[in-house]
């Protein structure tokens, strides 16, 4: 499920996956899937050494179009894109069973039918500035301590973490390139 994060510009901000049989992430009312955001960070830690610029592919969602993700949860209101894909992949009946599907690149096609008719495709804003120690995604800035969580939230799974502690290859790719860099914006943060 999606957690808190903090930014710097618009305090207390909701990241993460809000359904487990999909990668798909969200970033308030912005939402791409999490293999798009593992190539979009690697290669800005390829990239960039101390700015680096660039444009993310995403969804945008106005907010009376999101939905409810705790009443899609318990299935009592499923309007809306999360309400739509509740209806396709309901909250899992056993606690459990509450594990994020590493394969949940695989529901890819259906879940973009899906968001299509809720959002449009728009390039968001990447900014890395090691200068000022910030990220900007969008309309949010972060420090670096913040976005390394938006990261290893990815990493780990999210909230009920990966099913059998398993990632799905795209999030070990990462790791391995995060780990043969020396890049400032990966720097001290730790895939364990």
């Amino acid at each position: 499920m999606p957690l808190v994060f903090e930014s710097l510009s618009h305090g207390k901000i909701a990241f993460g996956f809000f359904n487990i049989e999909t990668d798909m992430i969200l970033l308030e009312h912005y939402f791409l899937f999490a293999e798009d955001f593992c190539h979009y960070i690697s290669e800005a830690v390829e990239r960039g050494k101390d700015t680096y610029q660039t444009a993310w592919e995403v969804y945008q969602i106005q907010h009376e179009n999101i939905g409810n993700l705790m009443g899609a949860i318990h299935g009592i209101d499923l309007r809306g894109f999360i309400g739509e894909v509740y209806k396709m992949f309901p909250f899992p009946e056993r606690e459990e069973d509450f594990k994020q599907n590493p394969e949940g690149f695989k529901t890819r096609s259906r879940i973009e039918k899906v968001i299509q008719k809720y959002g449009d495709k728009i390039d968001l804003p990447f900014v890395v500035d090691h200068e000022n120690n910030r990220i900007i995604i969008g309309e949010y800035l972060f420090n670096k301590a913040s976005f390394q969580g938006l990261i290893q939230y990815i990493w780990l799974g999210g909230m009920p973490r990966w099913k059998d502690e398993i990632g799905p290859n795209y999030v070990m790719i990462m790791k391995k390139q995060f780990e043969a860099s020396e890049n400032w914006l990966v720097e001290g943060l730790l895939l364990l």
